[in-house]
């Protein structure tokens, strides 16, 4: 072999070498991702995002750093991502309250969900648990409704705050069934499940994982789970399908959890971190996790089927929002 086809050979493998690397060599740097959150620590969006960081550091072999940053129906950190570069070390892990319903509900937001995002992975959807204080005269929805028709004005509910998803989805209760009920916000699930306990508040919806213990314990009492499937956890409480109102099939889960980056990621970073996403969602000790001790589903869709079933959400949640009146988020 002569040095020129030698030197020919050399380039050739180097180029195959090149191509042949991993995507994440080619669009990710070795610096840490910062996962924004948009809730306290110890929630269940904080919860499910440090698991996920954990795992995505193996993945992708670089540092991923939970940064949490509550506030203002998650606008503090959707700030905070929409003033970083879209290089990928920045994203948002967001609940369903800011990709679709307040969108959907709100014009007033200084965001477009579908314009200002990279829409990259779908983690997880989660069941929601309806429930009362036990003192309330109420057993299932239908009794729920019925009393509250009888009893205008009188049952109060509670919600994690304006615009979060037990917000949206308790006003989606009270239009599609035409029943009166008085909002009181809070700052967390788990903040609403314990006032229904302690008798200051009547009613609520919260995640699944917020309201099983309580539940389980006697402290309150399990109306329903959304959706259409019974929880391991609560093998005595009917799904919503089983609910006998069929004006309620508009809610599903309770939430989901999706990760978004700024816009215009390049289309090469979506796919790897969209792959790295769907691994993690595949390991079984994150299945097992996620199912038993969160009563949340992991999901593994493509950053195409996420974008879509946003863009058919907000346009649901646009409708919801006309007969709520609520078209400021200050309201």
């Amino acid at each position: 072999m002569n040095f020129r086809t030698s030197r020919r050979t050399l380039l050739l493998g180097a180029a195959a070498s090149a191509l042949g690397a991993p995507a994440l060599a080619q669009t990710l740097s070795s610096r840490p991702i910062r996962l924004l959150v948009g809730f306290g620590a110890g929630g269940a969006t904080d919860v499910l995002a440090r698991m996920y960081a954990h795992e995505l550091q193996s993945v992708l072999g670089v540092p991923v750093v939970v940064d949490n940053r509550p506030g203002a129906s998650q606008l503090v950190a959707i700030r905070a991502l929409m003033s970083a570069p879209p290089d990928g070390h920045t994203l948002l892990l967001a609940a369903a309250s800011a990709l679709a319903s307040g969108p959907g509900v709100f014009t007033d937001l200084p965001y477009d969900a579908l314009k200002d995002f990279s829409h990259i992975a779908m983690l997880a959807t989660a069941p929601g648990v309806f429930f009362v204080n036990p003192a309330v005269p109420v057993k299932s929805m239908r009794e729920l409704i019925d009393y509250a028709r009888a009893n205008p004005g009188k049952l109060n509910y509670g919600s994690a705050g304006v615009g979060a998803s037990n917000h949206f989805q308790t006003e989606y209760l009270k239009v599609a069934s035409k029943i009166d009920l008085t909002h009181v916000p809070y700052k967390s699930d788990a903040e609403v499940a314990r006032e229904v306990a302690g008798g200051t508040i009547d009613f609520a919806l919260t995640v699944a994982q917020a309201a099983t213990p309580l539940v389980q314990t006697g402290k309150l009492r399990a109306l329903a789970v959304t959706g259409s499937q019974r929880l391991k956890a609560l093998p005595d409480t009917p799904a919503l399908s089983e609910a006998g109102v069929p004006a309620l099939a508009g809610i599903d889960s309770y939430t989901y959890y999706g990760l978004v980056g700024p816009a215009a990621m390049p289309a090469e970073l979506v796919n790897t971190l969209n792959e790295a996403v769907n691994k993690v969602s595949s390991m079984p000790q994150v299945v097992e996790k996620m199912r038993e001790s969160m009563n949340i589903n992991p999901e593994r869709w493509s950053s195409a089927k996420f974008r879509q079933y946003i863009e058919a959400e907000i346009p649901k949640w646009r409708e919801v929002g006309k007969a709520m009146n609520m078209s400021d988020r200050r309201s």
